[in-house]
């Protein structure tokens, strides 16, 4: 599809309004959980997953029949589909919509959702819209990072939703609110999509583009400063959401744009290192901006490598390893009994 294809999604429908965009959003997540409480979960290709419909459900699947768009409602009736319905798709039929509000997916992120997935199958239906140019394919409008996963895993098929939606501004603003949901939505994410949308030149302005979204100018310009990073750069904080928000990515890149990539890099290490504050990075940009690169100071080393440890899934620290025989454990946010066990076993291993 051409780039001037993907801007008739932004007029295939009026923008919808607060009450809607709610409305569509209720709708998927009622569901999604339909489907994660109720439906079958072993893998049948080829076949509709029938979920039994709760009456409000059944309500909301008659509202969209009667609304639905004429080119969802012929691919519909040629494939005997009910929306709502869970069917399975040849994962080589799945593609990345260009509308995608993520951007980045970590690689050890789809690594353990892979393990999980071939250890529990799928839970939850993705949802994909019809490449009603190209039939018999579909564009992913909700769980992209799963299809990674699914892939990983080496699995060839995927259980699907297929929803009524132009590719375009409205897939794209209900992806956005989905992920805003789930906290999974970065500053990083939207700095490069944004970009894109202005490059490919589906709006003329960043104050367009911000009333499009229904944010604020500044917060559009701040990603949009962001996006100037090299994405080597933005890979290193995308890691660690917990400290790279948009105010603190602001600041690494107005360093990077007066000491490059290298440095930046340095500066990056040194926040997490340091547990540098957002005020702090900021003294730094200010007192460096002009200057000559300082020298390191002494005693300074840098660590060979970094492994960031969780619990239930929330980062409590790091483990730090320097040069052949030095190796740091920094943890924090500790219930006394966890602390107390881990000490323990540090202990024990010691002896």
């Amino acid at each position: 599809m051409k780039p001037s294809q993907f801007a008739k999604g932004f007029q295939a429908r009026p923008d919808t309004t607060s009450s809607e965009k709610r409305t569509a959003l209720d709708r998927l997540n009622a569901i999604d959980g339909l489907v994660k409480n109720g439906a079958p979960t072993g893998d049948v290709p080829n076949r509709v997953i029938q979920p039994v419909l709760s009456q409000d459900v059944a309500e909301l699947e008659d509202a969209d029949i009667a609304n639905e768009s004429a080119a969802y409602r012929a691919w519909r009736i040629e494939h005997a589909y009910r929306p709502g319905q869970v069917i399975e798709l040849a994962l080589k039929t799945i593609k990345p919509s260009p509308f995608n509000p993520r951007h980045f997916y970590l690689k050890a992120s789809i690594a353990e959702l892979a393990v999980n997935l071939a250890k529990q199958g799928q839970q939850q239906a993705i949802h994909v819209i019809p490449d009603y140019d190209n039939p018999g394919t579909y564009f992913v409008s909700d769980g992209g990072r799963r299809v990674r996963a699914l892939k990983e895993a080496n699995k060839e098929s995927v259980k699907a939703i297929v929803i009524d939606l132009p590719i375009g501004i409205q897939s794209y603003k209900l992806g956005y609110d989905l992920n805003v949901q789930r906290d999974s939505q970065t500053v990083f994410d939207n700095a490069v999509v944004w970009k894109r949308f202005l490059d490919d030149r589906h709006f003329q302005s960043q104050k367009e583009l911000a009333e499009h979204l229904g944010l604020d100018e500044s917060t559009v310009a701040v990603a949009l400063s962001i996006a100037k990073l090299p994405e080597v750069v933005m890979h290193e904080m995308v890691a660690r959401p917990d400290r790279f928000g948009s105010n603190m990515a602001y600041q690494v890149g107005r360093y990077h744009t007066a000491r490059g990539a290298d440095a930046t890099l340095r500066l990056i290490n040194k926040i997490l290192s340091d547990d540098l504050s957002t005020r702090q990075v900021a003294d730094i940009v200010k007192g460096r901006a002009s200057a000559q690169e300082s020298t390191k100071p002494a005693g300074r080393q840098r660590y060979a490598q970094r492994l960031e440890i969780k619990l239930g899934g929330v980062s409590v620290g790091d483990l730090k390893s320097y040069g052949d025989d030095r190796i740091e454990l920094r943890l924090k946010g500790l219930t006394r009994e966890k602390r107390d066990d881990i000490l323990r076993q540090i202990e024990k291993m010691l002896k």
